[in-house]
């Protein structure tokens, strides 16, 4: 039988452009066009055209000599994530989760610059903005964001507060990028976000990342109360555990399917 590529129908230049971004990693955030041609084993000259392109399309970014990878290639990512139907997944620890904490909980991905929710197990309408699958939030006010941003890169990171323009939603809100930048390297090291008012007043929020089989944050599940029922401290002693349990518990489940 012919192959895909005898046959006309395989197209190398897409999967050299794949490779291109696969050259990318941990351990080589950033690499200049000799190196690229060289790991994707290329000629130079077809690097170029490929990483000039990812330039131009948004995926790459350069300083005159060395490439890296902007966050729009998470948006890459959020379509396969987006495939996974996590609501189905998730669903039995969430409606566990939301029984044992009486309140609402989601799960959202990152599409910068937005969270995007991709499951949801609503109690009562705490919110004034009416929330379901597809909704988009910014990520900087919401502690699905705060988690989420946490387990980016720093350089990615750097690079989405660099162009972030935060505008306060409420007059509690963490706008300027030193500050964020605080509370999302709290996030990262407490394993952790608690929002408390700044993306909607009268609503607080804590949420945990979902992890891959690599430790990768790829989503995260938060709690939503209404502070009339709540404190920060309830949420931290109260909601914390039985959140981080059932976001251990989601990403077993996906592990187990094989998507991770």
């Amino acid at each position: 039988m012919p192959s895909d590529a005898s046959t006309g129908t395989f197209l190398q230049g897409l999967e050299r452009g794949l490779a291109v971004i696969r050259a990318f990693s941990a351990d080589a955030p950033a690499l200049t066009l000799s190196e690229v041609a060289r790991a994707v084993q290329i000629t130079p000259a077809t690097a170029r055209r490929i990483l000039l392109t990812l330039e131009e399309l948004g995926y790459v970014r350069s300083d005159s000599r060395r490439f890296s990878l902007t966050p729009r290639v998470l948006a890459l990512g959020w379509a396969y994530l987006s495939s996974l139907d996590l609501g189905e997944l998730a669903g039995p620890f969430m409606e566990e989760l939301s029984a044992k904490t009486r309140e609402s909980c989601s799960i959202a991905t990152l599409d910068l610059p937005d969270i995007v929710y991709v499951a949801r197990v609503p109690t009562s309408r705490i919110m004034t903005v009416a929330l379901g699958v597809g909704a988009r939030l910014p990520a900087y006010p919401t502690s699905m964001g705060r988690v989420l941003l946490a387990g980016l890169p720093d350089d990615e990171l750097t690079s989405y507060l660099d162009t972030l323009q935060a505008e306060p939603l409420t007059d509690r809100a963490i706008t300027s990028v030193d500050g964020l930048r605080v509370t999302i390297t709290r996030a990262r090291a407490d394993g952790y976000a608690l929002v408390d008012q700044e993306l909607e007043l009268g609503l607080r929020s804590i949420a945990a990342p979902i992890h891959n089989s690599r430790g990768r944050v790829i989503a995260a599940l938060n709690v939503s109360a209404h502070a009339s029922r709540s404190t920060p401290t309830s949420l931290r002693t109260d909601v914390l555990p039985h959140l981080r349990a059932a976001a251990a518990q989601i990403t077993t489940a996906l592990t187990h399917r094989g998507h991770l």
